[in-house]
């Protein structure tokens, strides 16, 4: 655990002081850069070095609570663990496989995330053509040393109005003149890494597989006769709204990168400081000759217990033997709130989640327990509403909340005509099963006599949460895209996935297990390595000489220059780095611009109006790019300019012009 605590932050210190110094200096620099990664590894280092002591908040009142259901969940793990103890010796088998499942999907992703075939830069997935090209504006961006908080380089009215927390820390990098294209693999790989560990230790090998298997039925169209055992990805169709969440969102919205780590590692910790004591409780005093009590899947301290839980696979449902159970300290009290209190920074909608888990722990604890939390969110105030005030252009961004009862279901290509078709068409059996869960956690608790005043067992404090996160994403679009609630909902998912595990799934028979996850995760088996054969000979994302020549060609240019061109998401200045008027129409709707005059007013000066030197002035322009995409898509432009401002530079990708500068005598036509 300290190396997962230690690398989320080493990325989430590093990035922080990045910023602050950057704020105070103008800019990122190297110097600045420098400072900061070595900052960021040096808490890294201390936490690592540091002695990690038992941290656990219970009382004798809370364990006592507890015990009636940990007793019959003890026995039932024996039933399990004696009734299936021919596949003891394979309890290793299911994490391996995962494990390597996860290498091919990282390996694959990243390792051909951006490049180089001959003279073209390509991308292995075609759901990140845009959203790659986004993020290498934000990272050029800030290693072009604008001061922070930056204007926004793809609306000219705003300041940036994206949480690129990750950005930030890669671009730190290029300001150590590390290439970005092995900047990015690497992030990629280490934060593959981390997200896979961070699942293991969540929810054992079943939490790995939701996260690279999560489906519905899509995927068993690879039985139909025109698709026979073609390996396609299906959920990537556009009436699907349960993407894969590695194809559709780790790897396309590099925020995740961080998040889902940083997001998993504070929920380890809070599930461990706040019900470590009832871990310890499921555990028996003995263990009778021969037997693997308590080593069962269905135990819940083959799942809860430090070491990794292997008996989570859905097969074997057994766990390596240990000779002792420790508890440890996941995060000292300062890391916990600079992990929390900075995730707006890299993900708002993993801080929502995060936010709401935390008030649900509060309403199901002691004493302890809101005594913690208060002090927590008390201390993450004030630097979360920087971040926030940050990311939403000084609080004039309009808010993300919105009443839209019903999610995507009403949209002409994501609905279907009857609820049913479309919960079943995405999420399969999943939501059935979750719901059971409920059912079932619900009326053990109230079996137990607990009373309500008292510390509600973790399953529940935890599952309240879920339950709170999905319904918000159903009645509420936290995104001006309504899919974009998936954002948080995921969070909801994620939290179910260790107790459906545990408390269903593993006390059932073998027979019925396998036939489960079956149904759970083909899909999203099919979906992924689908997902991963395409693109074998790459995409094309940009031409490597013409994105050379002109960042040559616009070196002297201040980076705090505007420049007017055609809207495109891997235009070549944007891929620089450059400010433009108006990026991607995609990139701007999602973050919900309202462009359509500023749209119109481009196209004006671009189509060389009359007045085009005042649309210019009000557009906060001085430059003008004209290249192949303004040749070919400004076809009836009268190019005034040409005649009537400066010929910066030239070449066979296009021109610049200086639109407050007379032409020099040599460069007039």
């Amino acid at each position: 655990m300290k190396w997962l605590s230690a690398g989320v932050t080493f990325v989430n210190c590093s990035t922080v002081c990045g910023l602050i110094l950057g704020m105070v200096g103008g800019g990122l620099t190297f110097s600045i850069a420098a400072i900061s990664i070595l900052f960021g590894a040096a808490i890294a280092a201390y936490l690592i070095a540091s002695d990690s002591k038992p941290d656990v908040l219970e009382s004798s009142k809370a364990q006592a609570n507890i015990c009636p259901d940990a007793r019959w969940q003890q026995r039932r793990g024996a039933d399990v663990v004696l009734q299936h103890s021919s596949f003891v010796k394979y309890r290793h088998a299911w994490k391996w496989i995962l494990a390597a499942c996860f290498a091919i999907f990282a390996f694959r992703s990243f390792c051909w995330l951006l490049y180089i075939d001959s003279e073209e830069l390509k991308i292995q997935s075609p759901n990140n053509l845009g959203d790659l090209a986004l993020h290498i504006t934000y990272i050029k961006n800030f290693a072009n040393g604008v001061s922070l908080w930056p204007d926004n380089p793809i609306y000219v009215f705003s300041k940036l109005r994206y949480p690129a927390g990750i950005d930030l820390f890669n671009a730190l990098f290029c300001c150590l003149h590390i290439d970005l294209t092995r900047s990015l693999v690497w992030t990629g790989l280490l934060a593959s890494l981390a997200t896979f560990y961070a699942f293991y230790r969540w929810g054992g090998s079943f939490a790995v597989a939701g996260f690279l298997f999560n489906g519905g039925f899509a995927g068993f169209q690879i039985l139909r006769s025109s698709t026979f055992l073609k390996f396609l990805d299906y959920q990537g169709d556009k009436t699907i709204a349960w993407k894969s969440i590695p194809l559709a969102m780790f790897v396309t919205q590099r925020g995740m990168l961080y998040a889902i780590p940083a997001g998993l590692l504070l929920l380890w910790h809070w599930r461990d400081k706040f019900y470590g004591a009832e871990t310890r409780q499921d555990r028996p005093a003995s263990r009778p000759t021969g037997s693997r009590l308590n080593q069962s899947a269905g135990s819940p301290s083959s799942f809860h217990s430090p070491p990794s839980p292997s008996g989570s696979s859905p097969i074997e449902g057994t766990a390596r033997p240990r000779r002792a159970w420790r508890h440890h300290r996941l995060l000292p009290f300062w890391g916990e709130l600079s992990i929390y209190a900075s995730m707006p920074l890299f993900h708002v909608h993993t801080f929502l989640a995060l936010s709401g888990v935390l008030v649900c722990l509060f309403l199901c604890g002691d004493a302890p327990m809101r005594r913690h939390i208060a002090i927590l969110i008390a201390s993450a105030f004030l630097p979360a509403t920087f971040f926030v005030w940050s990311i939403s252009d000084n609080f004039r961004a309009a808010s993300m909340l919105e009443w839209n009862r019903g999610w995507v279901m009403h949209d002409p290509e994501l609905g279907r005509p009857t609820i049913f078709q479309f919960w079943f068409a995405n999420f399969g059996i999943f939501i059935p099963l979750a719901l059971y869960l409920l059912g079932v956690c619900w009326w053990r608790l109230w079996k137990s006599g607990i009373h309500w005043n008292k510390k509600m067992p973790g399953k529940i404090a935890f599952l309240l949460p879920a339950a709170a996160i999905f319904i918000s994403g159903l009645l509420f679009k936290f995104a001006p895209w309504e899919w974009d609630n998936l954002k948080l909902m995921i969070w909801a998912y994620f939290l179910v996935l260790p107790f459906l595990w545990t408390d269903l799934i593993a006390r059932w028979p073998l027979e019925v297990r396998v036939v489960v996850c079956i149904a759970l995760f083909a899909s999203g088996f099919v979906s992924l390595f689908g997902g991963l054969a395409a693109g074998r000979t790459g995409f094309g994302f940009a031409n490597r000489a013409e994105l050379d020549e002109v960042g040559a060609a616009i070196r002297n240019v201040p980076v705090e220059a505007r420049f007017a061109a055609y809207p495109l998401y891997n235009h070549p200045l944007l891929l620089q780095g450059r400010k433009v008027v108006l990026g991607y129409p995609g990139h701007l709707w999602t973050q919900g611009f309202n462009y359509a005059g500023t749209e119109n007013q481009l196209r004006q000066l671009m189509e060389g109006a009359g007045n085009w030197r005042e649309i210019a002035r009000g557009l906060r322009t001085r430059y003008l790019f004209w290249g192949r995409e303004e040749q070919s898509n400004y076809r009836t432009s009268k190019r005034p300019w040409e005649k009537a401002a400066w010929l910066t530079a030239s070449g066979d990708w296009g021109a610049i012009y200086d639109l407050e500068q007379p032409p020099q005598p040599s460069a007039a036509h």
